[in-house]
């Protein structure tokens, strides 16, 4: 396992069960359609645990340009290794979307929305304005990279030796998406993360869905750059709290 394929597998993790879930609370005849907003929440929520657990201990699990950008920015991470996690971030996100759309390909095919089919994949914006739906990115994203910089490890309280917590260490950032999610997820589906867009978003473009539509790709700049925004601010005001 090198970091490179902890990044693509873990990011893979994390999409199939995320835009899993809106496959079936979203498309036509699944188990779970008319699910609402919390199943979605709290499956993302657990989407990211699990890619974490399995991500973290060979790469850090960023598995999100937006954590890599960031990170470096703070100083916590090489810029000499940023193409590769982001490259690999992009092919797990794409990996995964397509899981998904073979996995739901009959509900797919059944259901007569273009948009619901695009939304398995992509984010898209409950009222369409480009300034207040990057500003929403950028904020949502701003309080992920902030308080990921403030995480700390679990120490002895007599030695205050560092201990790890096992595959537990991933429940803190699952439990921070899933309040972002609740919180400030309604106005734009809460992107966060470049790569959980623009993967599916390729997929949705590229594969052979029926009656799919447009992929809508005046959009797609926003759940890009609004959590670059986001993360690279909340770095920056960490890093002068600290000095």
């Amino acid at each position: 396992m090198t970091p490179f394929l902890a990044e693509l597998i873990g990011t893979a993790l994390l999409i199939t069960l995320g835009c899993g879930v809106v496959a079936n609370v979203i498309l036509e005849k699944t188990k779970g359609q008319g699910g609402g907003w919390m199943v979605i929440t709290t499956a993302w929520a657990f989407a990211v645990f699990i890619g974490v657990v399995v991500a973290g201990p060979y790469s850090g699990a960023h598995i999100n340009p937006a954590v890599t950008i960031s990170l470096a920015v703070a100083g916590s991470f090489e810029w000499s290794e940023v193409p590769s996690y982001l490259l690999a971030q992009l092919l797990g996100a794409m990996i995964g979307a397509f899981i998904v759309w073979i996995m739901y390909k009959d509900h797919f095919d059944i259901t007569e929305d273009k948009t619901t089919k695009l939304g398995v994949f992509s984010t898209i914006p409950a009222i369409r304005n480009y300034g207040s739906n990057l500003f929403s990115e950028a904020i949502g994203t701003f309080v992920l990279i902030f308080t990921i910089l403030f995480f700390t490890d679990a120490t002895m309280a007599t030695t205050e030796e560092i201990i790890g917590l096992g595959s537990l260490g991933a429940l803190p950032v699952a439990l921070l998406v899933w309040g972002i999610g609740l919180g400030l997820g309604g106005t734009t589906g809460y992107a966060i993360n470049p790569a959980r867009d623009l993967g599916p978003r390729l997929i949705h473009a590229i594969m052979p869905i029926k009656d799919k539509g447009g992929s809508d790709w005046a959009y797609s700049w926003v759940p890009i750059l609004g959590p670059i925004l986001g993360g690279v601010a909340a770095a920056g005001l960490y890093l002068l709290i600290l000095s």
